[in-house]
């Protein structure tokens, strides 16, 4: 099936169609909410390739658990030529220590991963800065993060 080009639509027909886009991906179970679809659905990738129980909105600190109980923290980046900034979002009461493993998952513009790393707290913690303006900690997800102690390369798995 061919679709139309994208430069045929009216920007607020591109906006009606992301929207559907979106209710549809999150009637699949794909997305949980309207938000940026990228974590959202990271969060449903990782669970659903490493065996991951994905938890609800409204847990603190961590997106997945594992049958042993081991709990996860899952961000993502989706970069750009326009914007190549590997900021993860923020990440918030450090250490209330409410995750076992950050994983860490870096796109390009066509969602194909770059990175995709599975770090342990304690690596969290000493590669994070404070960042006092949004009362947060915040994590670069550059490649030399898989040189760290204890950081499993997971992009195979995720791919």
């Amino acid at each position: 099936m061919e679709l139309p080009a994208l430069n045929e639509f009216a920007p607020k027909e591109l906006l009606c169609l992301f929207g559907s886009i979106l209710d549809e991906l999150q009637s699949r179970g794909v997305v949980r909410t309207s938000n940026n679809p990228v974590s959202d659905y990271t969060e449903w990738l990782v669970s659903n390739r490493l065996g991951l129980t994905l938890c609800g909105n409204s847990e603190k600190g961590f997106d997945s658990v594992c049958k042993n109980g081991v709990k996860y923290e899952i961000k993502a980046r989706r970069v750009s030529p326009e914007n190549p900034s590997r900021q993860l979002s923020a990440i918030r009461n450090l250490d209330g220590k409410h995750f076992d493993f950050l994983i860490a998952v870096v796109y390009d513009k066509n969602f194909e991963v770059l990175l995709a790393v599975k770090i342990p707290y304690a690596v969290v913690v000493a590669k994070s800065r404070w960042q006092k303006g949004t009362n947060s900690f915040l994590l670069f997800a550059k490649d030399t993060l898989k040189d760290e102690p204890g950081v499993e390369d997971i992009a195979q798995l995720i791919r």
